[in-house]
């Protein structure tokens, strides 16, 4: 990146990695100096929580408002009843108004972790798509946006081309989507002075398109800004674990096992995680960043102690690496670990051991249960497990147990 920027906030982005492509650098960064900037990015209410993939985006959101500028959480009350297909082999599920409603609910607690929300000039402000999507007249919809659209130029884009080269069905409601993207960016522009919507770089065709609309319509000049899709350095896809999903949600992922997360990220992420995730000093992010061997361990725990923070709050940082020096140093079993509780009758037969593995989310099926075992990274208690036959009973948890996969993942187990 070239490009010397004026404005704090295109600075931020360029210096700690956020930014993959702007449609005018210098256009943008002008109208960042010459006043408030008002920018969204759009998020469709698909799960009841935002997951680690979103928080990028959500911390250029923050890096956003902290520069002095205003952020827009859109939420896609409207597209989601039609789903995103970029870069999706198949049609998304359809929720009902309901599911919809209550997972905006959800994904609202996360936001307001990262933002500041109210009526000031800086103050971060929620919007829902449905506001101007559900009563749309379908025929005025058609003639007024419809015929700024090619069809020929939406079927070149890769999220659409990639589906039908594949020959996988793309249904005429995903179709749709793209052309209501762009009309939340119009509608945004004409209702409340947006000028800048961001997302990841698989968004840059819905981007361009929501821009192209408005100067047709309005003939405005608005901006699109998009952050790379982040992988992790073994290839692997941001945001997933190996049991599953990195929720934001305390409820649906304990704050100790989103620390865990960041703690086992791999050395050569360290300094880039610390730029995109933290409000670290760039410096330092590259200075810790650089260590190696033993000292690149304390490094990750300083990752894990300051996103965790962010997210949820410094006390719960701070219990989530108490708890883990108790299991990894002391081997101990931590009061923070996710646990599960079994009922006397659950029990009164005895519990198997590849069950139980099961149950505390530490195998992803019996099977997978059994070939913990049979590789010998099962430790009950810190002992190795041999027998996929072992059973349970109450007397075995008259004290908390504690279940050991490899030699990071843990869950207690207590008699309810």
């Amino acid at each position: 990146m070239t490009y010397h920027p004026k404005s704090d906030f295109m600075r931020v982005m360029i210096e700690r990695g956020y930014l993959a492509d702007c449609t005018d650098y210098q256009a943008l960064d002008e109208a960042l100096v010459k006043g408030i900037v008002p920018a969204y990015i759009g998020y469709d209410a698909t799960a009841a929580s935002l997951h680690v993939g979103h928080l990028l985006n959500i911390m250029m959101l923050r890096w956003l408002q902290k520069t002095g500028h205003k952020p827009i959480t859109l939420m896609g009350g409207g597209t989601t009843k039609v789903g995103d297909p970029s870069f999706r082999a198949e049609e998304r599920p359809l929720l009902t108004p309901a599911q919809i409603d209550s997972n905006i609910a959800g994904m609202q607690k996360v936001f307001a972790r990262y933002l500041a929300y109210g009526a000031g000039a800086t103050d971060a402000i929620m919007l829902n798509n449905a506001e101007w999507l559900d009563s749309l007249n379908y025929l005025d919809f058609l003639r007024d946006i419809g015929r700024h659209f090619s069809v020929n130029r939406m079927l070149s884009f890769e999220s659409v081309k990639s589906r039908l080269d594949r020959e996988q069905s793309l249904s005429f409601l995903e179709f749709n989507y793209m052309i209501l993207q762009a009309y939340d960016f119009l509608e945004l522009n004409r209702r409340y002075g947006c000028l800048l919507q961001m997302g990841g770089s698989d968004q840059w065709g819905n981007i361009i398109n929501g821009i192209d609309l408005t100067r047709r319509v309005l003939d405005r000049e608005i901006f699109g800004l998009t952050s790379p899709l982040l992988t992790t350095s073994d290839g692997r896809k941001m945001g997933k674990s190996a049991s599953g999903a990195v929720w934001l949600d305390g409820a649906m992922l304990s704050p100790y096992e989103f620390w865990q997360f960041w703690r086992n990220t791999t050395d050569a992420d360290v300094g880039r995680f610390l730029k995109l995730y933290t409000e670290l000093p760039v410096e330092e992010c590259d200075r810790l960043g650089a260590l190696a061997g033993a000292e690149i361990n304390a490094a990750k725990i300083i990752l894990a102690n300051a996103v965790t923070a962010l997210l949820h709050g410094p006390e719960a940082a701070a219990a989530a690496e108490a708890t883990a020096r108790e299991v990894f140093e002391k081997g101990g079993i931590g009061e923070d670990l996710p646990a599960i509780q079994l009922a006397a009758e659950e029990i009164a037969d005895g519990v198997g051991i590849v069950q139980l593995f099961v149950r505390a989310g530490l195998a992803a099926s019996g099977k997978d249960a059994k070939r913990l075992i049979a590789e010998g990274g099962a430790r009950v208690n810190d002992e190795i497990v041999t027998d996929v036959a072992l059973r349970l009973g109450a007397g075995d948890l008259a004290e908390p147990l504690k279940l050991t996969a490899g030699k990071k993942r843990h869950a207690l187990v207590t008699l309810g």
